[in-house]
């Protein structure tokens, strides 16, 4: 049975489940229209008012004039996992700060050690040794879906995706991706994160942020799917 977050309104509930099911199965949470068309609501401003209300409430954070700018909070996040192991729904739901994901080697210990992927060089592979600034050991049970590195972000291209500068995304190594997933992509010598978008005679590479326009990619230019994005770290290392 799901169990209601105290102070929440059934039907609050029902939008805060909806944007954890967005956030786990699709990696960014739905926009206000999405939610109205969802739940049956007349405009996305009935969803927005709820919105503000969850605010209020704590569980949620909201980025003024981002469509897709929501965000479960960590104290919600732990509310509803109880614990504070830095587990968490998974995709793009793992936005945690390292004091909660990054964990300390214990003897005997299962660890889950990913390579931190700084700048990628032109023309040269993802993992390629150079490009490891340092490895990094997690409790494996930290990621719904297991990551095989971490890529640090440059840019603010994903900022509506909650995706920043500085921000460490956890990347699921695979080669095909399905349209509406955030990926990292490679084309021809740059390496970029950005949503897919499959066309019938072209693929789009979406940012979140009006300030970056979208990237057609025709079937004649040299592409390939490096990976998924399956969370999201922030914080400092030290």
């Amino acid at each position: 049975m799901r169990r209601l977050v105290s102070k929440l309104t059934p039907r609050q509930q029902e939008i805060l489940d909806l944007i954890t099911a967005s956030v786990r199965e699709l990696g960014y949470p739905p926009t206000r229209a999405e939610i109205a068309a969802k739940l049956g609501f007349r405009s996305a401003n009935a969803a927005e008012d709820h919105l503000q209300a969850l605010a209020r409430k704590g569980v949620i954070e909201l980025t003024p004039g981002a469509s897709r700018g929501i965000r479960i909070t960590e104290s919600q996040r732990a509310s509803s996992s109880g614990t504070t192991s830095g587990k968490t729904s998974g995709a793009m739901g793992l936005r945690a700060s390292l004091s909660h994901g990054l964990q300390l080697a214990l003897p005997g210990a299962e660890q889950l050690c990913l390579p931190l992927v700084g700048r990628v060089a032109a023309g040269h592979p993802i993992l390629a040794q150079e490009h490891i600034e340092q490895t990094l050991n997690f409790d494996p049970g930290a990621f719904s879906v297991r990551p095989d590195y971490l890529l640090k972000v440059r840019g603010m291209s994903m900022r509506d995706a909650g995706i920043l500068d500085g921000d460490m995304l956890a990347v699921k190594s695979s080669q095909t991706a399905q349209s509406g997933q955030i990926v990292v992509a490679r084309i021809g010598d740059e390496v970029t994160v950005k949503r897919l978008r499959l066309q019938a005679d072209h693929i789009e590479l979406l940012p979140a942020n009006p300030e970056f326009a979208p990237i057609r990619v025709d079937a004649s230019q040299p592409f390939a799917i490096e990976g998924l994005a399956v969370g999201l770290l922030r914080g400092s290392l030290q």
